[in-house]
């Protein structure tokens, strides 16, 4: 498959550039940080999201969405890696909509993908349980209690999970941590009794949560998927995730470099414009071809998970590590090109480095998929 973008991708790209791009600039993550808003994102933006379809991207047509695919989807999420844009895209648009539509029952769907699709219902996964994210080290014990399961742990950067009306929870329901198998999908009410949440704000002015389960009682309606057979489902759900954060960071990356290249053709030193020292030209050019490198692979891990989500491991992987390396590039590069007053808050390109830092982190960072791939021996 070609590694262009269709004429009907191209047009959805830009008009989630028109409208991220308006209403939601690095000025609206400002503002949210500064009045220290206790939900982190606008509602109002998100309702704008459901009402251009964005919300019900991967929701099936049948239960109110777009029913389009992972690469529509990076596309949308690299607009907003590109304005720093807080939303529940990935958490709810993506993740949680695609483990329903995965393994959802015909009940679970209809319950939930509708409300989704048109922006009423925040929904967020709880896989990591640690600093770094290891999901086959998941802890989060489902012990079997009468017709359900009893939910007892703990688990750590939830995105939006502060705010969620439903959790997608992964726990350990037979084995040890690090069993290949054994783990379960749940559908849990955070208002539940024993759940207890707490948000946390990120180094980037984004929110996040901890959250704890303390002998939560859920029924076999709440099981998404199959029980002890959830690492399959899980795995799929998580390999659209890190496509979608490398395209996330695609974004940062790129708005990165831009912001950098018009500051060296504005900023004089010596009586010149400091983007005519052949030194600068040469780290600009090839921070600009690994950008480039990214964008190609970004696309193609988004590809490979819509043609088959659980086989797309390799070029997930491939993505994601290099998203860590060329972002961090990106934005060390941009903060040490505007000199001195790249480290200061008045400048944006502070930001995209918090951003980008973050990112790297979730779902993996450059050496987690490294080593993956390295074990995998497929390359």
């Amino acid at each position: 498959m070609a590694l262009v973008l269709t004429e009907e991708q191209t047009m959805l790209r830009d008009s989630a550039r028109g409208l991220i791009g308006d209403k939601a600039p690095v000025a609206h993550l400002r503002k949210l940080r500064d009045e220290r808003d206790a939900t982190g994102f606008s509602r109002d933006l998100w309702k704008s999201f459901a009402e251009m379809g964005l919300a019900g991207l991967l929701v099936p047509e049948e239960f109110g969405g777009s029913g389009l695919g992972c690469v529509e989807a990076g596309v949308v999420m690299e607009e907003i890696g590109r304005n720093l844009t807080p939303s529940p895209l990935l958490s709810t648009a993506i993740l949680a909509a695609s483990a329903l539509v995965r393994g959802g029952s015909d009940a679970q769907k209809k319950a939930y993908l509708p409300k989704i699709a048109d922006g009423s219902l925040i929904a967020a996964l709880a896989v990591d349980e640690g600093a770094k994210h290891r999901p086959a080290k998941i802890a989060l014990a489902a012990t079997r209690a009468g017709n359900g399961f009893r939910l007892k742990g703990e688990k750590a950067l939830v995105v939006d999970g502060h705010v969620a009306d439903l959790l997608v929870v992964a726990a350990r329901s037979a084995g040890q941590p690090g069993d290949a198998d054994g783990l379960t999908l749940f559908l849990v009410d955070p208002k539940a009794k024993g759940v207890a949440i707490e948000r946390t704000v990120m180094v980037d002015a984004h929110n996040a949560a901890r959250i704890g389960f303390d002998d939560v009682e859920v029924n076999a309606d709440q099981v998404l998927g199959e029980v002890d057979r959830g690492g399959a489902l899980l795995e799929a759900v998580l390999n659209i995730g890190r496509a979608a954060v490398a395209a996330e960071m695609l974004g940062v990356a790129d708005e990165a470099f831009g912001r950098t290249v018009s500051y060296l053709k504005e900023r004089k030193q010596f009586g010149r414009l400091i983007g005519e020292f052949q030194a600068l030209q040469h780290r600009a050019a090839h921070l600009y071809t690994e950008i480039e490198i990214l964008r190609a692979a970004v696309l193609k891990a988004l590809q490979a998970v819509d043609a088959d989500a659980a086989q797309a491991r390799v070029a997930v992987a491939v993505a994601k590590a290099k998203a860590g390396t060329v972002t961090t590039l990106a934005v060390q590069e941009g903060v040490q090109m505007h000199g001195g007053m790249g480290m200061t808050d008045q400048f944006d390109i502070g930001l995209f480095m918090k951003r980008g830092r973050v990112l790297q982190e979730l779902f993996g960072d450059s050496a987690y998929h490294a080593e993956a791939l390295a074990e995998w021996k497929t390359y």
